[in-house]
Formats: C-alpha cells, structure tokens, sequence
C-alpha cells in the first residue's frame, strides 16, 4: 500500500463524518421549531399562577375566579358545613375509599381537602367531573354542598361526590395562603 492509498483514505473518513455531522444540524434545525411550538404560549404561562384577594369573602360565601381557563370555587365554610364535611366517613364516599386506594382522591377526608387546618377554606376546580359541567353551590344538593343539575350529581360540603354519575370528587387545585388575605392557585 502507497502512501498517497494512505492519504486517500484518511480525506474519505474526514469527508464522511463533516458530511454526517452537517446532517445531524440540519436536521436538528428542521425539528426544533416543530417541538418549540408545543411549548405553551406566553399568555398562557403568565395565567398558571394567579393571586386571589379573599379579604371580602365572608363566611358561607364562596367567590368563584377563573384559572387555566376554568372556574375555581373559593369557599369560606361555616362551623355547621365544616362540622358536616368532617363527619362523614372516607368508607362512604364514592371516590375515596379504602378500596380505591389509587385513584386520584384516595384521601378524601375533610382535613386533606381544605386549605387551612381548621378547615374554613376550601378551593376547588369547579369542574364536574362527569362531563365537565358547573356545578351550581350555596348549600345546593342533597349533601348541602354543590349540585349538577345537568346529569344530577351530588357534591357535600367538602366538594365530594355523595351521589349520582360523577365518577371522582371535584378536582383540589395547588393552592396556598401567601398572606392572611391572599390565596395562590398554581
């Protein structure tokens, strides 16, 4: 074998790899603005975090505001439907049991759903969660809590599903307080 066998060689490996290499940014810059376009908008990253004033809400009133494009129920509950949400047995429920262990709700008791630990503030998605509708409240229902009435289902106090054909509870949001009078959804 010559030497210039040799440096034939040695330029077709070099020609190779520049020519693989050129394709790979290529075709990296064809696909990144297919997958950066499923990145959500900046409108809808400025609304996955809002603050909410509760300093008007009185107790056994609910302020109802929209977050992700969906109604949330901030409610401010009395002693009467604190004491209700809180009798009722996680055995009972619907969505919630010991027997439904890994379903989204397996902790449905009162306590897990509220956002302070006395109970007062409930915050929930005010979604039906059988098909989506919204739910009419102030101690509608049977349970004394929200009412569907576009398919009858039921909801207590602590925003559960106590009967008809919602499948789960009403959806509990990432909230928190940031202040006494200031509730974080997001």
């Amino acid at each position: 074998m010559s030497h210039a066998e040799d440096h034939e060689g040695t330029r077709r490996d070099f020609l190779y790899y520049a020519t693989a290499g050129a394709g790979a940014v290529a075709t990296g810059a064809a696909v990144w603005p297919l997958v950066n376009q499923m990145n959500p908008s900046a409108d809808v990253q400025a609304l996955s975090s809002i603050r909410v004033d509760v300093s008007g809400v009185e107790v056994g009133t609910q302020l109802t505001v929209k977050w992700l494009g969906k109604p949330v129920f901030i409610r401010r509950r009395t002693e009467d439907e604190i004491a209700a949400g809180r009798a009722v047995q996680v055995s009972e429920l619907i969505d919630g049991n010991a027997e439904n262990k890994n379903k989204p709700g397996a902790d449905a008791s009162d306590e897990n759903r509220t956002l302070d630990e006395a109970g007062e503030w409930l915050v929930m998605i005010g979604v039906c969660t059988h098909l989506g509708c919204v739910p009419i409240g102030n101690a509608a229902g049977d349970f004394g809590g929200w009412f569907c009435p576009c398919h009858g289902s039921h909801y207590d106090t602590a925003g559960r599903i106590r009967k008809g054909p919602a499948p789960r509870n009403l959806d509990v949001p990432v909230a928190a307080f940031e202040d006494e009078t200031t509730i974080k959804l997001g």
